[in-house]
């Protein structure tokens, strides 16, 4: 436009300048997309990377071009303007990425830029040689804890020293508010790797490989791109951070109108455990939910026994603790409903594995292998198990098992509509009042 008013004394269309500019911002967009100049990593890098910058700005202008010529308005438009528009995006761009990148350096000196919170679960050696910065600028992390393990050289001679340093980094990664574990290990040592990988698998956290310092030193002759493409995934999250958000927005949902509809119900129902026995009207016992985090769940008491200790005492067929009232409570699953208020707790959720006691969690977690894996989201009211018949009692460990299977088959395969439909389904459960005592 300047170049039209300065040559030509008049602006011009107006209205294909705008065209033309929306085009050439969505191209460069698209290829700096392309090429990672967004990245955050790359912003915070010092080496220049003007040449991806100009390239995508090539482009650009590349495309502005062909728009010209498609639509022939290249009389609107002349040849003067556009290597003008070429020649002056060209520098505002490199001056503005050069502003940018100063900018984001000065904010990461003061503390103001954070990665993803990562617990680093690594050898000495390789701990050392990573600093907080490195490990901010090269791998978007930000270091909340690292345990150090002893160097394992043989992986069918496993000391307890080195079980024990691998359990405490599990539990590190539970006490502590962490979004993903980084391994700093060797990677020429691959007994170590499997190892602490398997021992990891008990964790819903993404688990990823930190190039060692061997590798890193290579890859610093190389182009970030490579760089980034060696932090190796070992293990996935269950669900995405959109997928958690979409399931926690169904439960508060969902929740919240329950509580409303069924309030006057459960105001009959307390009224009843009242009257009916001695005794609090909710029974609380301790649970491990996600990750396994302890929390307490909340139910109407239906028995004589308030058990939360290391032995609890599985509820069978005419069970002489059940009172009167408990008995009906249970068998309509009334008794389940203040965990309602654990969904909107953030400690359950209406759908997923059905929590255990804690004395029934150590039980089982010895004897079935992928038990500690329903731990990988919260757990429900109700769940997946639960439909297919497989609540209450278990006198037999192959009952378990099933449930165990049914529960893992939920967490690989969870969707939105997965959910809804074992909400449905369970109402329909409810009225055949199935092992419900």
């Amino acid at each position: 436009m300047s170049y039209h008013l300065v040559a030509n004394g008049q602006v011009g269309d107006m209205d294909a300048y705008a065209g033309l500019g929306l085009v050439a911002c969505v191209t460069y967009a698209l290829a700096g997309y392309h090429f990672d100049i967004y990245r955050l990593t790359n912003l915070l890098q010092r080496h220049r990377d003007y040449v991806r910058v100009l390239t995508s700005w090539s482009l650009a202008v590349l495309a502005f071009v062909v728009v010209l010529f498609l639509f022939k308005i290249g009389a609107q438009v002349s040849r003067g303007g556009v290597v003008g528009a070429a020649m002056v995006g060209a520098v505002a761009l490199v001056a503005w990425r050069r502003l940018a990148k100063r900018s984001l350096r000065l904010a990461l000196v003061r503390g103001t830029i954070l990665g993803r919170r990562a617990l680093l679960v690594g050898t000495a050696d390789e701990l050392a040689h990573l600093g907080t910065r490195d490990l901010l600028v090269t791998f978007g992390a930000e270091e909340v804890d690292r345990v150090a393990l002893p160097i394992l050289v043989n992986r069918s001679v496993v000391s307890p020293v080195q079980r024990a340093a691998v359990a405490q980094a599990i539990e590190r990664s539970r006490a502590t508010s962490i979004e993903e574990v980084l391994f700093v290990l060797p990677w020429t040592n691959l007994a170590q790797i499997e190892f602490v990988s398997e021992r990891f698998r008990v964790s819903p956290l993404p688990v990823r490989l930190i190039p060692d310092r061997a590798v890193r030193t290579v890859l610093r002759r190389q182009t970030l791109g490579t760089r980034q493409c060696l932090l190796v995934d070992l293990q996935r999250g269950p669900l995405s951070k959109v997928e958690r958000g979409m399931k926690r927005l169904l439960d508060i949902a969902v929740a919240s109108f329950a509580l409303v509809v069924l309030a006057p119900l459960m105001l009959l129902a307390a009224l009843a455990v009242k009257i009916d026995s001695p005794g609090p009207v909710i029974f609380r016992q301790r649970r491990n939910g996600f990750n396994e985090r302890e929390f307490l769940i909340f139910k109407f008491r239906s028995m004589t026994v308030l058990e939360n200790g290391p032995l609890v005492t599985q509820a069978t067929r005419h069970d002489p603790r059940v009172t009167r009232v408990g008995r009906f409570l249970r068998r309509t699953s009334i008794d389940e409903l203040p965990q309602l208020f654990n969904v909107l707790r953030g400690d359950m959720s209406i759908v997923g594995p059905r929590p255990h006691a804690i004395a029934h969690d150590d039980e089982y977690s010895k004897i079935i292998g992928k038990y500690a894996y329903r731990h990988h989201v919260k757990p429900g009211i109700t769940g997946w198990a639960q439909v297919n018949g497989y609540r209450g009692e278990t006198p037999h460990v192959s009952l378990m098992e099933k449930r165990v299977s049914l529960d893992i088959w939920y967490i690989n395969n969870w969707t939105i509509a997965l959910d809804l439909r074992i909400m449905i389904k369970t109402a329909f459960e409810l009225l055949r009042h199935r092992n419900a005592y």
